[in-house]
C-alpha cells in the first residue's frame, strides 16, 4: 500500500468561524485519536490530503509540528455537500505491525458466460484485518464464465497474505441475476398500438 508524507499543525482555534478561516488558508481542519492517547486537533494541508484520500485506506505519515512523527489511517472524512470540498477528516493512530480492522472495496474481473445476465454487489467492501502498514487498496473476484444464479461468498474471495476476513464468511457478497425480460412490455406497447389502428 502507498505511504503519503503530510506536513501538520496543531490546531488551536475551534468553533465554526475558526474552521472556516482554516479552509479560506488552503487546510482541513482534523482531529488524530487512538491507543487510548488524547485526540490531537490538526490542520492539514489541503490539496495534498485531497489527493491522499483518493486511494482507500492510504497509510498517512504525518509530520506533526512540534510533535514529531505519527502513522494513521483516514476514518471519516466530511464533505461539503454541494461542493464536495473537504470539511472535515478523523485519523485513527496506528503503529508499524499493529493490526487494524478496516473495509476494502470488492473489485471483479472476467466476463459472464454468454447471455443477458446482471452483477449485484450485494456487498460493496469486505471487512478485513490487516497490518496497518500492509492494508490492501482493493480485492479482486474473478465472474468468469459464471451464469444467472451463481453467487459469490466472502470466504470465496482470495485475500492477500497476512490478511484475515471479519465479515461473516457466509455471507453474500456478489450474486448474477438474470437480466429483465424486456419482450412482455413491447408485446403489450405493440398491442395497444394495433387496437388504436383497428379503432
Amino acid at each position: 500500500m502507498s505511504e503519503v508524507k503530510l506536513a501538520a499543525s496543531v490546531r488551536t482555534e475551534f468553533g465554526k468561524g475558526a474552521a472556516r478561516k482554516i479552509r479560506r488558508a488552503g487546510q482541513v481542519p482534523g482531529v488524530l485519536y487512538g491507543h487510548g492517547s488524547d485526540p490531537i486537533h490538526l490542520n492539514l494541508p489541503g490539496h495534498e490530503l485531497q489527493l491522499a484520500l483518493r486511494t482507500p485506506n492510504v497509510l498517512l505519515s504525518l509530520d506533526i509540528e512540534g510533535k514529531g512523527q505519527e502513522l494513521a489511517i483516514p476514518k471519516a472524512a466530511q464533505r461539503d455537500p454541494l461542493k464536495g470540498f473537504l470539511e472535515h477528516v478523523d485519523l485513527l493512530l496506528v503503529k508499524r505491525g499493529e493490526k487494524v480492522t478496516v473495509e476494502v472495496v470488492i473489485e471483479t474481473e472476467g466476463e459472464l458466460a454468454p447471455g443477458s445476465f446482471l452483477v449485484e454487489h450485494v456487498l460493496n467492501t469486505l471487512s478485513v484485518e490487516a497490518e496497518a502498514t500492509h492494508i490492501p487498496e482493493s480485492v479482486t473476484v474473478s465472474i468468469a464464465g459464471l451464469e444467472a444464479g451463481a453467487s459469490i461468498l466472502a470466504k470465496d474471495i482470495a485475500l492477500p497474505k497476512g490478511t484475515t476476513l471479519v465479515t461473516d464468511e457466509d455471507a453474500v457478497a456478489i450474486q448474477i441475476l438474470a437480466a429483465q425480460a424486456e419482450e412482455p412490455a413491447a408485446e403489450a406497447a405493440e398491442g395497444e398500438a394495433a387496437e388504436g389502428a383497428e379503432a
